[in-house]
């Protein structure tokens, strides 16, 4: 028997390898915490025993979850997507519990399990699926749209199905006595939560504002725990949930200024204790029991995924999608997810579902999360394969693309990939200097209202290649990324280092430390938003210090130069002040006739053990920018270098006298 350390010891242990493993894996850790609750568990190796105590401490982990999706409810939300939420997402989760309690009926089970199994089947993967979504730049989509509606309405379903599960097991005779238990379960809640949430609101805000005075950080996250700890006990000794208190908690924290202080706050807590709760979601896996009814898992396994994909694709078309939204829509949410455990769990827990059923719907369940993104990652071909609308629909917006790019002269217009802030405030200064781009973006509303107002925008994913083509990539002259997405720049820089090498990209990214990676796939120039924001403020501050505006110029200069290379140096003239030697500028070299240089590559030249770099050779009217090693060099070539005069004084005496 291990003492309470050495268990603590080998959760940490088994928990950070696996979870390291699945984030180099691309997966969710959730997947992780699940299979070292099997591996480890009682039914396994049994290093961990279940014990009471070790799922009351996991129960503080749904807490936590409630909590954070308290967080997030929003009623002006709740209203812009009123349609989607309570239309698409109520018939969802009352279409999937309806069926499997039908089904469970065939199969000569008592519909209380029945009904708590659907509501444990109904729930979609808010996790796995909000993370694909956002990886691929989808949530705004129209299919990415649906999904977040309903898993909108599923995490707002678990409230009352914590309410309705107890009720449910507990003993009675007759369906008018469960009605009964029911009715007074839901009117006990009512009344609970309108006493907390009336007073609640009084008291919330006048309360954060005293102990956001005292300007102490201990005392603030104190002071969120107790709350959610607080109102959680009250709703238990009210005989409902933990869990339902904590949501309540939530709820009242949003609607204060401090909701994003206490969301950041209590991440660690939550995502700590939300990896004990599926660790002990896997100890309940018993893999005798598994391998024994196999045949049922994989029986289930299938139902479940067929059954959800069908219903919500079905449902997504009675709501007017197309087939191919239908069928995306369906297959991202066919998985089971994270409260269909809490709710499967608390059923089992309080006997509501015997052990034979739940071990199979249990196994289906965490197979179905693991098979969840290569599932996902087929919909959209799979979407294709079915939908003849998709096909064209794909077709007409690649035509929208390049008709609007076909007007555009030869090598004139930019690609704006996002039309968000960033790639607004760029297309005005555009516009301002009268140079032609297209602006590529994947938010509908976004781009009606910028149609609407002549703007030139269209939606396409700036990450697919036929999409680049279409946009006019081969007669570009610029291609800016304008949105934050290192996945996706690279992917971008990929397919123009396959088709356009030579174009210039420019990406923006949030801090430095993607840079390098950026840079070696291709990227011109790199601009950090922490690092520009930085230097802006070290010169404001440099400037109210009494410094002179040169100085601080050059010493923002200095600070760009190790990763922002084109942004130093420039071409001097007779009128610049303060020309020091030791500078870096840009010069121009014309490679006359007799030319030491004539003939020989840049790599022979080696022009860069001088530490001067070669920025561009113009040939016949043509600007080739950064040069490869293998350029050739002959008569009448431009060379732009940049360094130092002395430097660039040498380079010339090498290039034209040898």
């Amino acid at each position: 028997m291990y003492s309470h350390l050495e268990f603590v010891l080998i959760l940490l242990i088994t928990g950070v390898l696996v979870v390291v493993v699945f984030h180099e894996l691309r997966l969710p850790p959730i997947l992780g915490y699940l299979l070292i609750g099997i591996t480890i568990g009682p039914h396994a190796l049994g290093w961990i025993p279940d014990t009471t105590e070790t799922r009351y401490l996991a129960e503080f982990g749904v807490v936590f979850l409630m909590f954070s999706i308290g967080l997030e409810f929003s009623l002006p939300k709740l209203v812009t997507m009123k349609h989607l939420v309570f239309g698409l997402g109520s018939a969802q989760v009352s279409a999937t519990v309806l069926i499997v309690m039908v089904m469970t009926w065939l199969l000569d089970i008592d519909w209380r399990a029945g009904l708590a199994l659907g509501g444990a089947i109904a729930m979609s993967s808010t996790a796995i699926v909000s993370k694909i979504l956002v990886e691929k730049l989808q949530l705004t989509s129209a299919h990415g749209r649906q999904i977040i509606g309903i898993l909108l309405f599923q995490d707002l379903a678990v409230v009352p199905f914590l309410i309705i599960i107890p009720a449910l097991a507990q003993q009675n005779d007759g369906n008018l006595d469960i009605s009964i238990t029911i009715s007074v379960a839901l009117l006990k809640a009512v009344v609970v939560l309108t006493l907390i949430l009336l007073l609640g609101q009084r008291l919330m805000r006048p309360w954060f504002h005293l102990v956001a005075r005292q300007k102490s950080s201990e005392l603030f996250v104190l002071n969120v725990l107790l709350i959610t700890l607080c109102l959680a006990w009250l709703t238990e000794i009210s005989g409902l949930s933990l869990a339902l208190g904590a949501f309540l908690a939530g709820m009242l924290i949003s609607e204060t200024e401090y909701r994003h202080q206490v969301e950041d706050d209590i991440k660690p807590f939550r995502d700590i204790l939300l990896g004990l709760f599926f660790i002990t979601i896997g100890m309940l896996l018993d893999i005798q029991s598994v391998v024994q009814n196999l045949l049922w898992v994989l029986m289930m396994l299938v139902a479940l995924i067929t059954l959800k994909a069908t219903v919500i694709a079905a449902l997504s078309l009675a709501f007017k999608a197309d087939s191919a939204i239908a069928t995306r829509t369906g297959l991202n949410l066919a998985q089971a997810g994270e409260f269909g455990f809490v709710l499967l769990a608390q059923a089992g827990t309080l006997g509501l579902i015997d052990n034979q059923i739940m071990q199979p719907v249990l196994a289906a369940m965490i197979l179905s999360m693991m098979l969840a993104p290569f599932v996902i990652e087929r919909s959209e071909h799979m979407a294709r394969h079915f939908s003849a609308a998709e096909w064209m629909r794909r077709s007409l917006q690649l035509t929208t693309i390049a008709t609007q790019t076909m007007t555009m002269p030869e090598k004139k217009h930019v690609i704006l990939c996002g039309y968000g802030h960033s790639g607004q405030n760029i297309s005005r200064l555009l516009e301002k200097e009268s140079i032609p781009f297209i602006a590529l973006d994947l938010d509908p509303q976004r781009i009606q209202e910028a149609t609407t107002a002549g703007e030139s925008v269209v939606y396409g994913d700036a990450a697919r290649q036929e999409v680049l083509i279409a946009a006019g990539l081969m007669r570009a002259m610029v291609l800016i990324i304008t949105y934050v997405d290192t996945p996706s720049s690279l992917k971008i820089l990929n397919h123009i280092r396959l088709l356009r090498p030579e174009l210039p990209v420019i990406v923006r990214t949030r801090d430095e430390q993607d840079i390098d990676l950026l840079k070696e796939a291709g990227a011109t120039e790199v601009v950090a938003e922490t690092m520009e924001g930085n230097l802006m403020l070290a010169s404001y501050a440099l400037t109210l210090l009494g410094l002179p505006l040169d100085q601080v110029l050059k010493r923002m200069a200095q600070s760009r130069e190790e990763r922002y290379s084109l942004l130093r140096g420039f071409f001097h003239g007779t009128s610049d002040e303060n020309n020091e030697p030791e500078e870096p500028q840009l010069h121009s070299i014309t490679i006359t006739e007799g030319a030491a240089a004539i003939g020989k590559t840049l790599a022979e030249l080696q022009i860069e053990k001088l530490s001067v770099e070669v920025m561009a050779v113009r040939r016949h009217n043509t600007r080739i920018p950064s040069p490869g090693k293998e350029t050739r060099l002959e008569i009448a070539d431009v060379l732009v270098l940049r360094g130092t005069i002395e430097n660039i004084a040498a380079v010339e005496i090498q290039l034209l006298q040898g």
